[in-house]
């Protein structure tokens, strides 16, 4: 499945779930909503006409008002067309602001019980054509001792009593407020929603669509890059860097894929320089040995002492390189052990300064020091003594005549900082780095002073197991050198 089809079905699965969810709340929403009245109203208004309301409201003059007998007649009518017609029958007068209930046909109300009502704006043009005089019609709904609730329509008539007073004689018509049933719920949600949650889901559809194509192709280009990219490392190519575009996750791949080329293609030299100098290292003492034993067995050598002496130079070189490969690969394997003890370190570097003055003399180069007093540091005594030795032996090899070397020891912070410095053939900087390499050789071409090309790899190695680190800095040519030791102060 392509990415633009997965993105494409995460979206339309994400809508579907937000329409449901929607619907659904919807749904819920209109099955808690009552019944609209107005069927009620209506068919109650069709029984007000059935009642002839006016006729009765009519019968009760003033003068019958008084009449208990009158009274009782109303109320036998009103009970009747109430059971014939299963229909509540509500008698209610109103004078002076206050409004009493002369007859409820259910007997919920007592007489004389009053009663809130809450109006409502529906009318009746047909029963409106019935009524006459000062009627007018009235519709709403309340509420029963038991909480239910009751809509009514009915018909109200104001009539003046002998003592000039205001009455207002009205009769309602009334059934339970219907509920609305799951049917007429679902009536009512597919014709008011289900159309427009299917337009909805159409436009959000197409906008799914056209997202996903346009995230598809922000992503899918710059991982086809690299997946291009990829395959050119794997054929050996490593000259193809990815564009860092895309999405933030993309571009930050795009970098590390980048860097690890990078660093393949420096491994990948640095490899290839390994094996010519390994090549070119063994293969110049193996020729001399080879060459000098052949002159000595054929009687050749015009020395043969000095012959042997050779072979014997070139068979310990050969046997110290194989030492320092077998010290490198362990350290690089982890497996070099450390006694890790307190030092003073800058006792450890006054020794070694002191036992190689004598060879800096021979050279006629000043040795000096510059120790300041440092805190204790814990650490391999023999495997730091070999990294300060090879730091100044190299120092004082390539310090021409007359030069100066020196060696400072200082506290740096939670660490120590050792440098060698020099002012003798200096190092190019396009070199500083390699410089730790194995088998590599800045000067190719030094004849005797040449050494195994190991020592700086292998101190290297041996500040980084102690948690430090070994750089170099260098003018250029004749320019001297610096090789710098931080050590940090690790607690026993």
């Amino acid at each position: 499945m392509t990415l633009r089809t997965r993105l494409f079905a995460s979206y339309m699965l994400l809508l579907i779930v937000a329409l449901l969810v929607l619907g659904g709340t919807l749904l819920l929403f209109f099955s808690r909503q009552a019944a609209p009245p107005q069927a009620t109203f209506q068919r109650l208004a069709v029984l007000v006409q059935a009642l002839n309301v006016r006729d009765v409201l009519r019968s009760l003059t003033p003068t019958q008002q008084t009449s208990r007998r009158a009274v009782e007649q109303v109320r036998d009518v009103l009970d009747e067309f109430a059971q014939t017609r299963d229909v509540r029958v509500l008698w209610l007068v109103q004078a002076d602001e206050r409004q009493l209930i002369l007859h409820d046909s259910s007997g919920t109300f007592a007489d004389d019980h009053p009663l809130v009502i809450t109006d409502d704006r529906f009318f009746s043009t047909a029963l409106e054509r019935t009524l006459g005089g000062n009627a007018r019609q009235l519709y709403g709904s309340f509420q029963n001792p038991d909480g239910s609730v009751w809509l009514f329509g009915g018909v109200s008539r104001t009539f003046t009593t002998p003592r000039r007073q205001e009455v207002i004689n009205t009769l309602l018509l009334a059934e339970p407020a219907p509920t609305a049933s799951l049917q007429d719920v679902l009536s009512q949600f597919y014709g008011a929603i289900v159309p427009p949650l299917l337009q909805a889901a159409g436009i959000g559809l197409l906008v799914a669509f056209v997202l996903a194509l346009l995230i598809s192709r922000s992503v899918a280009r710059p991982l086809q890059n690299l997946v291009s990219a990829v395959r050119a490392v794997t054929r050996g190519q490593y000259d193809h860097d990815v564009p860092e575009e895309g999405v933030r996750e993309v571009r930050a791949l795009a970098r590390a894929f980048n860097h690890m080329r990078a660093e393949v293609q420096r491994t990948q030299n640095a490899q290839r320089d390994f094996l010519a100098n390994v090549s070119h290292d063994l293969k110049t003492p193996l020729a001399s040995i080879q060459g000098y034993a052949q002159a000595i067995y054929e009687g050749v050598a015009h020395d043969p002492a000095e012959a042997a002496r050779i072979i014997q130079d070139e068979a310990a070189r050969l046997n110290r390189m194989v030492s320092e490969v077998t010290d490198l690969i362990r350290l690089q394997a982890g497996s070099m052990p450390f006694q890790r003890v307190p030092l003073n370190i800058a006792e450890l570097v006054e020794g070694i300064v002191t036992r190689l003055r004598v060879v800096a003399e021979r050279k006629n180069l000043t040795l000096s020091t510059n120790l300041s007093s440092v805190p204790t540091l814990y650490g391999d005594g023999d495997r730091l003594a070999q990294v300060v030795t090879n730091l100044l032996s190299n120092a004082i090899k390539y310090t021409p005549s007359g030069g100066h070397v020196l060696v400072s020891l200082v506290p740096e912070g939670q660490s120590v900082r050792l440098t060698v410095r020099d002012n003798g053939v200096g190092i190019p900087p396009a070199e500083l780095e390699r410089i730790f390499e194995r088998f590599y050789q800045v000067d190719k071409a030094r004849g005797s002073q040449r050494g195994t090309g190991l020592g700086l790899a292998i101190a290297r190695e041996i500040v980084q197991a102690h948690g430090g680190t070994l750089t170099a800095e260098s003018a250029g040519i004749n320019q001297g050198a610096a090789f710098h030791v931080l050590l940090p102060l690790q607690s026993a």
